[in-house]
C-alpha cells in the first residue's frame, strides 16, 4: 500500500506521513494509484455538490472550484504557470525554456495562464450544476490524474534528475496502460457526451505531447502538471457544452 500514500502524498494536501523515505521503484509504482486519487477527489467535489443543493449555484461552484485548488494544494497550476511563464519567455529555445521553468517566480503570462484555466473551470462548473450534470465531477480530477500515466508511458523526460526520472524508470507499463484504458471507458457511463469528450481529451492529450516534444524533447513535472489542468478544463468545457447539442 505504500504507492498508495506517496500518491496520495504527493497530490493532495491530505496529512499523510509515511514511515520511511521512498524508494525510485515505489515513486515508480505510485503513479498507477493516480487516477484512483483523482476519484477520491472527485467524490468530495461531487459530494459538496450534494450537500450544498439547496445554496445559490454560482456560490456552489466557487466553493468547489476552491476546494479542488485547496485539495491539490495548487500543484498542478503551479506547472501551468511555469510551463506558460517558460513558453513563452523561453523564444523557442530549449535550454531557456528548461531554465526559466525551473525559476520559482510566477511572471505575467504565468498569472494570466491561471486567470483563464480558473474562470473557464468555474464558468463550466456553474453551467454543469446548472444543467444537473453534477455526477460528471466524479471523473475529471480522475482522468486528469490518469494524463501522467500516458505522459510517462510515452514521452522522454528530459531532466537528469528528479521524481519524474525514478517514475520513468520504474513505472509498471502494462499495468499503467491497464489502468488508463479502464479510466478512459468510464466515460462511457455518459453515452454520447462521454464519448465527445473522450475524444476530445485524447485529441487535447495528443497535442500537448506533440507540443512539449517539439519544444524541450520530452516532459518535465512542470509540463505534466500543466498538461493535467488543460485537461481537466478541456474535457469539462466539451462536456457542457456538449450538452446543450445531445
Amino acid at each position: 500500500m505504500t504507492p498508495f500514500w506517496i500518491a496520495l502524498q504527493f497530490l493532495t494536501v491530505l496529512p499523510i506521513e509515511l514511515k520511511q523515505i521512498p524508494t525510485a521503484k515505489q515513486n515508480g509504482q505510485s503513479v498507477l494509484f493516480y487516477p484512483l486519487v483523482g476519484l477520491l477527489i472527485g467524490f468530495i467535489l461531487f459530494g459538496l455538490s450534494i450537500l450544498l443543493v439547496k445554496v445559490p449555484i454560482i456560490l456552489v461552484a466557487t466553493i468547489i472550484l476552491v476546494i479542488w485548488i485547496w485539495l491539490t494544494g495548487g500543484l498542478h497550476l503551479d506547472g501551468l504557470a511555469d510551463t506558460a511563464d517558460a513558453w513563452v519567455g523561453g523564444f523557442g529555445d530549449k535550454e531557456r525554456t528548461l531554465k526559466i521553468m525551473k525559476d520559482p517566480s510566477c511572471g505575467p503570462i504565468g498569472v494570466l495562464s491561471l486567470v483563464i484555466v480558473c474562470l473557464m473551470k468555474f464558468s463550466a462548473l456553474y453551467v454543469l450544476l446548472e444543467q444537473r450534470l453534477s455526477a460528471f465531477l466524479i471523473l475529471i480530477p480522475m482522468l486528469g490524474r490518469c494524463v501522467p500515466l500516458f505522459l510517462f508511458l510515452t514521452t522522454q523526460y528530459v531532466r537528469e534528475n528528479g521524481l519524474g526520472r525514478s517514475i520513468t524508470e520504474y513505472i509498471p507499463k502494462t499495468l499503467a496502460w491497464m489502468f488508463f484504458v479502464i479510466t478512459l471507458t468510464l466515460l462511457c457511463v455518459f453515452k454520447l457526451m462521454g464519448l465527445v469528450s473522450l475524444i476530445s481529451f485524447l485529441l487535447l492529450l495528443v497535442y500537448l505531447r506533440i507540443l512539449f516534444i517539439k519544444r524541450i524533447g520530452g516532459i518535465t513535472g512542470d509540463t505534466v502538471g500543466a498538461a493535467i489542468e488543460l485537461s481537466e478544463t478541456g474535457i469539462i468545457l466539451t462536456f457542457v457544452i456538449t450538452s446543450f447539442y445531445i
